[in-house]
């Protein structure tokens, strides 16, 4: 497996916009039922222009999965420690990916001194953030109008990616 995780660049926007709009089409149906409304609406921003716009803002880290010479999934994070990003494609699912995106992320905030993390995250993600050690605080309505549910995290408490026997990798290395 060549995976390797590292922080994106602006150079970076136009695949990763490819995997933010592909994931979400792809993987979120649960989240958008094919309604023509919602996916406009989500994928509004989601251009390389934006996307490189985010990139490159001083206050985000932002990190792209390689998986065998190609971009298949991207995340992001602000000093607030607002996660806004951790996308994954299709056929990347299962491979610890989004695990190691997250991770990195996590990483990022206790560089930063940040303590608590938050999210708001899709019906079809909520496992995963609650696998990581994610706790729901409710459900609400996204800015582009789905169902998702707020998610935090303490950071000082246990550390599931430096803990977890399950870990396929090192996020900061791609081992």
């Amino acid at each position: 497996m060549t995976l390797t995780i590292r922080p994106a660049t602006p150079e970076d926007a136009p695949a990763a916009c490819a995997v933010l709009r592909r994931s979400i089409t792809e993987c979120c149906e649960l989240d958008h039922k094919g309604d023509p409304g919602k996916l406009d609406a989500w994928l509004g921003n989601k251009t390389p222009v934006t996307v490189a716009g985010w990139f490159s803002a001083p206050n985000n880290y932002a990190l792209v999965a390689e998986y065998q010479g190609q971009v298949v999934g991207v995340a992001l994070i602000n000093q607030a420690g607002k996660i806004s990003l951790c996308y994954v494609v299709r056929e990347a699912l299962g491979l610890g990916i989004g695990r190691a995106l997250l991770c990195g992320l996590e990483e990022q905030a206790r560089r930063w001194g940040v303590s608590m993390l938050k999210l708001h995250s899709t019906a079809t993600a909520s496992g995963f953030y609650a696998h990581m050690g994610y706790i729901s605080a409710g459900r609400e309505k996204s800015c582009w109008g789905l169902d998702c549910e707020f998610f935090w995290k303490q950071l000082n408490a246990d550390n599931v990616c430096a803990t977890s026997t399950k870990r396929r990798f090192c996020p900061c290395t791609g081992q």
